[in-house]
């Protein structure tokens, strides 16, 4: 098996940018329509053809609507348009058409209404789908397979471990902002956040963009309080993840005197002229991170069967993972997988793996090998984890 392991020996970096966009974030917002789409597929081709079928809607857009929103109410002028796009078996053997536009707007409408509490998916947005089914020679492909599935895509993926204090803290920070019980507490923070960490000279800076629900903040005084609400329990959070320095800013483009305040109707700024895409938002392990290595590739939409371009990243954060819990002298690990269309997914093209700490080379070279083979054995079947548990953090 063409697998490289290497000791390395570079220093972590003194300065990090990290981003993560949140729930409501247009871009999420377009992810996860994608991913709850052919996680809907996969079950329907289950449920009526006993195995999940070729489907590949990894491509949505989402353009911005216009509101009008103002302290203590508003509303949507012209409602959003999520527009989904891809490939998908439409029908088999004469049976009955799958129903993929209908299947979409109620998997896309019923998410929507459990993740924003003030956009009504009714009125406020308008769901759409162009799919078609595949090209022959990807579909024959897909069915190809006597066993282990064949790669859908010439595509590379990375994982790495563990993250770094500033990676945990922007990731718990938009996790705390959007729980249930943050919205209980301060229900005029909206779905859509943005969280924007620096670690310069030992300290961290915290950039946040939080929309707020117009109807919820009668005023200028009350919406300056909940801004001083969230700077307080990001830094309560804060000592639970690092022993730096923290700073926080909160919706820094807010203009007093222009009268100018983060307000939305919905809870994203979708609503008013913000537009959104697949791909243009987190990667797999839920951070956009510039001083790790990252892929370019979208994970959400890409069916969980053979898309090398969804289930080698789950697998190569699997095997960082798993290398940084199973020995604790591996300070660091980077995993790098690439894969070749039309070849077994257990078999790809290179898998390349960085680790670093205080541990011999014959032992990492041992250890990351051993980790390495047990997750590729296991991607014939990774399909039903990702179906089951959801892997992936909107």
């Amino acid at each position: 098996m063409n697998i490289h392991i290497k000791k390395d020996e570079r220093p972590l970096g003194q300065i990090e940018f990290v981003e993560r966009k949140g729930a409501g974030h247009p871009d999420t917002v377009c992810d996860r329509a994608s991913e709850e789409l052919s996680m809907a597929l996969s079950r329907y081709y289950l449920d009526n053809f006993g195995r999940v079928l070729h489907h590949n809607v990894d491509k949505c857009v989402l353009v911005g609507g216009r509101s009008e929103a103002y302290f203590g109410g508003g509303r949507v002028i012209e409602p959003m348009y999520l527009l989904l796009v891809g490939r998908a078996i439409t029908k088999v053997d004469g049976a009955k058409e799958v129903p993929v536009k209908e299947l979409a707007q109620d998997v896309t409408k019923g998410w929507l209404k459990k993740s924003f509490r003030f956009l009504d998916p009714e009125k406020d947005i308008r769901v759409d789908t162009m799919i078609r089914p595949g090209s022959a020679d990807l579909v024959k492909n897909f069915n190809s397979a006597n066993g282990v599935p064949l790669a859908n895509d010439t595509s590379f993926a990375v994982g790495y471990a563990p993250l770094s204090d500033t990676e945990k803290l922007v990731l718990q920070t938009e996790r705390l902002l959007n729980s249930e019980r943050i919205k209980k507490e301060l229900p005029a923070i909206g779905e859509d956040i943005k969280v924007m960490g620096m670690l310069k000279e030992g300290g961290i800076k915290l950039t946040i963009a939080s929309a707020m629900i117009s109807s919820q903040v009668k005023g200028e005084e009350e919406y300056m309080e909940v801004k001083r609400e969230v700077t307080e329990r990001v830094l309560d959070l804060s000592t639970t993840i690092t022993k730096s320095r923290v700073a926080v800013d909160v919706n820094t483009a807010d203009n007093s005197k222009e009268k100018n305040f983060y307000l939305t109707v919905t809870g994203t700024s979708a609503e008013n002229g913000d537009d959104g895409q697949v791909g243009r938002g987190n990667r797999a392990n839920g951070l956009i991170t510039p001083f790790r290595p990252m892929t370019l590739e979208a994970t959400a939409g890409k069916n969980p069967v053979n898309h090398t371009g969804k289930i080698y990243n789950v697998t190569a954060q699997r095997i960082a993972d798993k290398l940084v819990k199973e020995e604790p002298r591996i300070e660091r690990a980077y995993v790098y997988i690439l894969s070749q269309i039309g070849k077994p997914i257990t078999e790809p093209q290179s898998l390349y793996l960085e680790v670093q700490g205080d541990i011999s080379e014959d032992k990492i070279k041992s250890l990351g090998r051993s980790v390495a083979e047990e997750e590729l054995s296991k991607l014939p079947t990774i399909w039903k984890t990702i179906l089951d548990e959801k892997l992936f953090m909107f």
